[in-house]
């Protein structure tokens, strides 16, 4: 009796997230609180409050790509279609906040297109710092042949910022040393001792020294992840573990993350996971649901979760 109405109660709290009905909690704790937002992210952005955003991740439509999803923006327009996003962004985020853009260029016409580099140039213009590219490598990619090129196993995670002081938590996302260091540190040289310049006179050097009694390192900025196989209902979704990896390294706990092409809901999955607030923006409606059950399935209680559905803005879209 107790399974049965646990199963009524979870038939209908699916109901409620499918038929559009706001969601709300009685009290806002650290628990985090996801809202997600249907409709066009312009329109939405331009609602939000000014410096109000810790961290935004988001992967965008690829160029020419989900032409059945989202219609596809050619590469000629991309720049064009993308920059007064990025504006809005630019207003929202706060100057400690963090941008991270996942994209990649496309092969046209058996080249690679610029528009990547264009839209990076034309965010400058805007004021974006662009601080650093994170490489994300895909432990999984199809596998493929072409007379010029080999499979794609990479994407770009661009990182841009407001301002060079900015949040950054290191220490977050340190990654285990491995079993190496037990037999190299084992018996140290003279030279492990004492600071080893590089031999190119590149300036840089290490101390082997240094490592006794560690177990933690600095990751590189390189993310070695395997792409989202488990989500065959959207086309185009990045595992968990990519945004997880970002909000850790730039949020606390309460913390506000934003993803203005929300997708399934992988960001929001990540930032709940971790304690963090999240805004996701959605345009398709069959992708808002895939974000309701994905965050649905994630918690067992409701009350962790409140769903903004914008009714008007959905009705403009269509």
């Amino acid at each position: 009796m107790k399974t049965a109405g646990k199963n009524r109660a979870a038939k209908m709290m699916r109901n409620r997230f499918h038929n559009g009905t706001a969601l709300t909690v009685e009290h806002q704790e650290t628990l985090g609180l996801a809202r997600i937002v249907q409709g066009d992210c312009q329109t939405v952005l331009s609602q939000m409050q000014d410096d109000s955003v810790d961290l935004i991740v988001t992967s965008p439509p690829y160029a020419d790509s989900r032409k059945k999803t989202y219609g596809g923006i050619s590469t000629d327009h991309y720049v064009r279609w993308f920059l007064p996003i990025a504006q809005q962004l630019l207003r929202v985020l706060k100057p400690t906040g963090s941008f991270v853009l996942n994209i990649k260029e496309k092969v046209v016409n058996g080249e690679r297109h610029t528009y990547v580099i264009e839209l990076v140039l034309g965010m400058r213009k805007q004021g974006w710092l662009w601080t650093e590219e994170y490489i994300w490598h895909k432990k999984n990619c199809y596998p493929g042949k072409w007379p010029n090129r080999f499979r794609d196993a990479w994407e770009r995670c661009l990182h841009f910022t407001k301002s060079r002081s900015f949040q950054m938590h290191q220490e977050a996302v340190r990654v285990p040393m491995g079993d190496w260091k037990e037999a190299r540190l084992r018996s140290l040289s003279q030279t492990d001792l004492c600071r080893d310049e590089s031999r190119v006179g590149s300036g840089f050097g290490k101390k082997i020294a240094n490592w006794v009694g560690r177990d933690l390192a600095y990751p590189t900025n390189v993310l070695h992840l395997a792409t989202e196989c488990a989500n065959r209902a959207h086309s185009a979704a990045f595992p968990v573990a990519l945004p997880e990896w970002f909000i850790k390294l730039f949020t606390q706990e309460n913390d506000l993350v934003l993803d203005p092409f929300l997708g399934s809901g992988t960001t929001a999955v990540a930032a709940n996971r971790l304690q963090r607030r999240c805004i996701g923006i959605e345009i398709n409606a069959e992708y808002c649901n895939l974000a309701r059950e994905s965050l649905f399935s994630n918690f067992k209680r409701l009350d962790k979760l409140s769903v903004l559905h914008n009714c008007k803005t959905c009705e403009q879209s269509q």
